[in-house]
């Protein structure tokens, strides 16, 4: 049996009652964490030059954009993926290394509300697009992540996989909309390096590709069938070590869903740990930033990777810089969506601090990635005092989870400029095994918009 298959039967069977109550409850968090970051990021440039796009590709009314009005289905997808992405609040997998909620979720809300399906199914579906994209991730990880995102590879499966769930697709459709899934799978990480807006086009087109092959898939429209395993598939191509073993252990068994992390800072994952340390030394001391002479980030390769940036030049980049992201925290005292703006990139003290700042890879933390995202942090004083704090969990793994009460204070703190009643929308989301998805969209997101 092909990977694919083994996929596919998975997808097929599950049902919303094979679904653990905590699950449920767990995915329905998910689902909330999503939202307030779509809505969080849609007036955002990037996210308004897709919408204008779409509007000028128009297309029949089907579902709702998180910019307000309808479209297509397609078009919703590629927006309401898109604005989920950009503000960096989005939830995060440590092993796979995915933002699973950014693609499998809009893909699996819009189709869910242009075919007019339940919350149970939503959930459903929501559940299924994590495990599967997880999986993939953690097979290929983390070599696969070096030169590509993977949440827009992987993350194309998992979208996949949720609408082929919601379609209701059988056995030899799902494994057609993987196979064509992970033919378009794409994403390069090039765009890092200039701080551009392509980071919203993987999400976009992640979550779009996936709907894409499953719909073609409903017609019968073929796919590879060894998309994963075979010599010219999606583990040889891309990664330079596979472990498919890693994508039927347990499957069935256990939820991958609720080894989710949530955000707390409005920054790149691989910058959270650091911060943690930063603002527990500086309370627990009660030290002032005037005081450091020197910052000390000890952590994994990746970090260095991804944010070792002393220079960003918007704010944007500043979200991938370690150095901008430890002054921050530093001299404001968080590192929130607030926190990040065009005053704080300009600010002299910030600017300043940045410059004591190093970031080096330790042995341990590198040898215990990506199970384990940490660092540790050294302050060093200029009255030669010396701090020292790590962490092998920021804030919001599942080691260290946030509360449910805290991610919706957060959901919250996200939408309070763009919603009139956030409380309602929470309210809502935590009723949908009650409701339709039409029901949850027409009555508490479009209407509740502030103009």
């Amino acid at each position: 049996m092909t990977l694919s298959k083994r996929l596919a039967e998975y997808v097929c069977q599950t049902s919303f009652e094979d679904l653990p109550e905590h699950v449920v409850e767990f995915t329905k968090i998910c689902i909330l964490d999503w939202y307030g970051s779509a809505i969080a990021g849609k007036e955002m440039p990037p996210i308004q030059a897709v919408k204008e796009l779409v509007e000028e590709w128009g297309g029949h009314e089907q579902a709702s954009l998180v910019t307000g009005g309808k479209s297509s289905l397609g078009n919703a997808v590629l927006v309401n993926a898109a604005s989920s992405h950009i503000v960096e609040l989005d939830d995060i997998h440590k092993s796979s290394i995915i933002h699973a909620g950014t693609v499998v979720i809009p893909a699996a809300v819009t189709a869910a509300e242009a075919y007019d399906l339940s919350g149970k199914e939503l959930i459903t579906a929501v559940a299924v697009g994590y495990e599967v994209c997880y999986r993939i991730g953690e097979a290929v990880s983390p070599s696969h992540y070096y030169f590509w995102h993977n949440t827009a590879t992987c993350g194309t499966y998992g979208s996949a996989a949720a609408v082929a769930k919601l379609l209701n697709l059988n056995v030899e459709q799902t494994m057609h909309a993987l196979g064509n899934a992970g033919s378009q799978a794409a994403g390069l990480w090039e765009f890092i390096e200039d701080g551009a807006n392509t980071k919203q086009l993987h999400t976009a087109k992640a979550a779009y590709n996936g709907t894409l092959a499953a719909l073609l898939a409903k017609k019968n429209f073929s796919g590879a069938t060894k998309i994963l395993e075979g010599k010219r598939g999606f583990f040889n191509a891309m990664a330079e070590s596979a472990d498919p073993s890693k994508i039927t252990k347990n499957l069935g068994t256990e939820w991958k869903i609720i080894e989710n992390s949530f955000k707390i800072h409005a920054s790149c994952r691989h910058t959270h740990p650091a911060i943690d340390c930063i603002l527990d030394i500086m309370n627990e001391h009660s030290i002032a930033y005037q005081q450091i002479g020197k910052i000390t980030i000890k952590t994994y390769q990746t970090v260095l990777n991804i944010t070792d940036k002393p220079n960003p030049d918007s704010i944007y980049a500043c979200k991938f810089s370690s150095q901008f992201c430890a002054a921050l925290a530093a001299v404001k005292g968080s590192a929130s969506l607030q926190d990040f703006t065009n005053e704080s990139l300009q600010d002299s003290e910030i600017l300043n601090l940045m410059e004591k700042v190093d970031v080096v890879v330790d042995a341990y933390y590198e040898g215990a990635y990506p199970e384990k995202w940490g660092a540790k942090v050294e302050i060093a004083l200029t009255n030669g005092k010396i701090f020292e704090q790590a962490t092998d969990y920021p804030k919001g793994d599942p080691e260290k989870m946030a509360t449910k009460e805290e991610l919706i204070q957060k959901f919250i703190m996200m939408t309070a400029e763009k919603l009139e009643h956030p409380e309602e929308e929470v309210e809502a989301i935590f009723k949908l095994d009650s409701s339709s998805t039409r029901e949850w969209l027409r009555k508490h997101e479009i209407s509740h918009l502030k103009q």
